[in-house]
């Protein structure tokens, strides 16, 4: 299984900390963001690694992963031209993935548990997707899941919900096999302007093929202020918890 890291964006909700620097390489705890992202898919046994951001930030990355051999992977990179939603950017993996199954992480989720058992679940599943959904307080803030619990199928994904059918968010870890990539030439930008991630795993939810697991420890999306400093705490708790076993 490959692995697939979109690092692109403006980080306009960081400014200004993201005026000169891309927000992937923030500092989350005593690492900058992107090396959680890479920590995590290493300790799932994955080490074949596309790093997808826009031009101007490439040269960054590089200075400070190189070809991740530090890091105990091999990192490839890819120009996603403009932030034109996720599933644009994750159109421009389709040469690197090609037949294979990979995991698809957003740069700036950070989250507690190990990707491992979520990984082989998939690997057993033979095709389709599967998301991993976090329990939150506020579900009106996120794309919420409609779940059938018995199957362990998503019925629907409900972006931003006023009245949520559960309080389960999709985070930005999603698993796809090579299916993504037609999925994709199928859907049309949003209002926004966008190539809607959603709208992809929808496609998924028509052919009763996305499955899901929720997550079991924390889960932040450092995108903001908040998130970030509450991520940077987190993480911190996490290594010394760790450093004590």
């Amino acid at each position: 299984m490959k692995g697939v890291i979109l690092a692109g964006g403006t980080g306009s909700r960081l400014m200004p900390l993201t005026k000169a620097v891309n927000k992937h390489l923030l500092p989350v705890g005593p690492y900058p963001m992107i090396y959680w992202s890479i920590m995590k898919l290493e300790e799932a046994g994955i080490k074949d690694i596309l790093l997808i951001t826009q031009k101007e930030y490439i040269p960054q990355f590089h200075k400070l992963l190189e070809n991740g051999e530090e890091l105990g992977v091999s990192i490839t990179y890819q120009v996603q031209p403009a932030a034109s939603g996720i599933s644009d950017a994750l159109s421009y993996a389709k040469r690197f993935t090609g037949r294979d199954p990979f995991v698809l992480l957003l740069g700036d989720n950070i989250f507690e548990d190990s990707l491992k058992p979520y990984t082989e679940r998939f690997a057993q599943q033979g095709k389709g997707a599967k998301v991993l959904l976090k329990e939150v307080d506020d579900p009106e803030r996120f794309g919420i899941a409609e779940i059938d619990e018995k199957n362990k199928r998503i019925k629907s994904i409900i972006e931003k919900p006023e009245q949520p059918p559960t309080s389960l968010c999709v985070t930005g870890i999603y698993m796809y096999d090579a299916e993504v990539f037609s999925y994709i030439d199928q859907i049309s930008p949003s209002k926004r302007g966008e190539l809607e991630i959603t709208d992809v795993n929808n496609l998924y939810i028509e052919h009763s093929e996305l499955t899901y697991d929720v997550l079991k420890g924390w889960w932040v999306d450092a995108g903001t202020h908040e998130s970030l400093c509450l991520a940077g705490s987190l993480a911190q708790q996490a290594i010394q918890k760790g450093q004590e076993h």
